[in-house]
């Protein structure tokens, strides 16, 4: 009786893992170039059983011979994503983990510490906090990075003989994923045109994604968050911590 039972639950929990895998790496594609060869290789593999299934013998032997090298191709296609993928592979990223919320907190009070050093500097700044939605497409347009945050690498980062000063740095978690990154500008008619590129460029981002991105003017060294394709303006270290926290463990919270 209970091989009976497992006989028939097998094949249901094998299909139940293997869409949940797929999902996963879908997920993990999403942002990137390779997201949308993914999906044309998958319109190719849909071609192939149909032409299987109506005997288009042509069409058939044309994929066949096709899906014969398909793996080379896959390999040299998808080379900077599977090398990424088994680094995070590796250190447990692949899966989505969250933070728990004193996690947040600490990241939320690094932060605030940096920003506000590099306001007090009148160094400008651009860092953009992954939520829900994936950045890896502005991610590839920058330098890769893998360090825990901190408020003496961030300033670092954002030091005006740096290489990495120009553009967004991009968190992840607990990590900078990237800096240097190129933002998408906002095409919002209503800013003023005294608003520059920087603060063009976090609101972009905000529009286009759920991501939510802190700034430090450079001319005036004034604080501002962007979420939503709004600015939410920043007038000390309490409102910054406020801002993020509602933000961010108010967000984490909804997705668990």
């Amino acid at each position: 009786m209970n091989f009976f039972l497992w006989s028939t639950i097998k094949p249901f929990l094998e299909i139940l893992i293997l869409s949940y895998v797929i999902y996963r790496i879908l997920v993990f594609f999403q942002g990137t170039r390779a997201f949308q060869v993914l999906k044309g290789v998958t319109y190719l593999l849909v071609c192939f059983f149909l032409s299987q299934l109506l005997g288009f013998d042509t069409l058939n032997w044309l994929l066949t011979k096709f899906f014969a090298i398909s793996i080379l191709v896959f390999v040299i296609i998808f080379q900077q994503e599977i090398r990424q993928g088994l680094a995070r592979l590796g250190q447990g990223h692949l899966f989505t983990v969250f933070l728990e919320e004193s996690e947040l907190i600490a990241l939320i009070d690094e932060l605030t510490d940096a920003v506000f050093k590099l306001s007090d500097k009148k160094t400008g700044c651009l860092i953009a906090i992954e939520r829900e939605a994936k950045l890896n497409t502005y991610i590839e347009s920058g330098i890769p990075l893998d360090a825990l945050i901190g408020t003496e690498i961030v300033q670092t980062i954002f030091k005006h003989d740096s290489p990495m000063h120009d553009g967004g740095l991009i968190i992840r978690g607990p990590r900078i994923i990237a800096a240097a990154c190129l933002f998408p500008l906002s095409d919002n008619q209503n800013l003023s045109k005294i608003i520059g590129t920087r603060h063009r460029a976090a609101l972009g981002l905000t529009e286009q994604t759920d991501a939510v991105t802190i700034m430090v003017s450079e001319e005036t060294g004034e604080i501002s968050i962007a979420c939503d394709g709004k600015f939410i303006p920043i007038t000390g270290p309490e409102r910054l911590q406020s801002s993020l926290r509602d933000l961010l463990i108010v967000h984490t919270g909804a997705k668990k």
